[in-house]
């Protein structure tokens, strides 16, 4: 019975702790992946030959540099551009029994490894860049996500969006990556064709996008009179609303870190970078405008439209940029 006891005094104790941000999974997915050996004793003819230029078969990889390169392509499933660079520096290769040609070690694997995700819109646009370092060995990290298959990477930092980023990467699938010699000219990358891979992420930011919560609630507004949107005036399906949010990240064109966004001017609105999705009830919503609000500091103007089908009611409203979700808040529809 004591026992009994201490565990629903737990239990209870663990519902009243405070709310935890969601956690950030990035899938990101590469095409023309291609790892390239420095497997030449004259450097000179690095980068000369068009052809598609397979390594020898009988290569020894230990304290071979390589460097990966691929074309990211989607990010969480949804379109997006880049580049994954991959670096091995001095290549090691471990092994746990004596094996010439690998250095003797409690485990194998152990190359370090050096990362970058360079990630664009669709149309060119940065969002920004994560930073990555580790190694081959031990495969996933422990508490890495389930579908982690290979390597084992901190995230050390990142740009733009990703400002400040911490956490952990691995690679969960990989298809066809080719190893070629480095005379091969990776100019030729996309005609030559390479492999696809997946590198699954578990990102911590500094600071998650979030709906500005007021003394009269969530700050969300209708869109044709801008009267707050409130249990007694509540959002109807198929209306636009407005929101003032915070932490969606830079602007193009931009501001001076800690700076207020500058007065209205039509002609140059201050455009989030990155993408910004809002759902409401479980429902994609349709983004209109992702803007910095006029002479406010990190206070954006996120225009959504309720969608079709939302049922009445007391629904969710989550709201994420560069696909790094906030906590959700509450809207009450009719």
């Amino acid at each position: 019975m004591r026992q009994l006891i201490s565990l629903a005094l737990f239990t209870a104790a663990a519902l009243a702790q405070p709310a935890q941000p969601p956690v950030t999974i990035l899938e990101i997915d590469m095409e023309n992946v291609v790892n390239y050996v420095d497997d030449l004793a004259d450097p000179s003819k690095k980068a000369t030959s068009p052809a598609v230029s397979p390594i020898s078969p009988n290569l020894i990889w230990a304290y071979k540099m390589n460097l990966t390169q691929g074309d990211i392509v989607a990010v969480n499933g949804k379109p997006a551009k880049g580049l994954f660079v991959q670096q091995y520096g001095t290549r090691v290769v471990a092994a746990t029994t004596l094996t010439p040609g690998s250095s003797i070690a409690d485990l194998g694997g152990g190359c370090q490894l050096q990362a970058g995700f360079m990630i664009l819109q669709p149309d060119g646009t940065p969002i920004g860049t994560i930073m990555a370092t580790g190694t081959t060995a031990m495969g996933p990290p422990p508490g890495a996500p389930t579908t982690a298959t290979a390597f084992n990477f901190a995230i050390v930092g990142g740009t733009g969006a990703f400002l400040g980023a911490r956490g952990q990467t691995s690679r969960s699938r990989a298809t066809g990556v080719r190893n070629a010699s480095m005379i091969e000219d990776p100019a030729y990358r996309r005609l030559n064709g390479g492999g696809t891979q997946r590198f699954v992420v578990h990102l911590v930011q500094m600071a998650t996008p979030e709906v500005i919560v007021t003394s009269a609630g969530p700050a969300i507004y209708h869109g044709d009179n801008f009267s707050p949107v409130t249990p007694e005036s509540p959002a109807r399906a198929g209306e636009w609303l407005v929101m003032a949010v915070s932490n969606l990240g830079p602007t193009r064109p931009g501001v001076d870190p800690g700076k207020p966004f500058p007065a209205w001017d039509s002609a140059k609105p201050m455009i989030v970078s990155s993408p910004v999705d809002v759902s409401v009830g479980g429902l994609a919503a349709e983004v209109r405008n992702a803007i910095g609000w006029p002479e406010q500091t990190n206070v954006y103007r996120v225009d959504f439209r309720v969608p079709d089908g939302t049922k009445p009611g007391s629904a969710g409203v989550a709201l994420a940029a560069a696909w790094i979700a906030g906590q959700e808040v509450k809207l009450p529809v009719r």
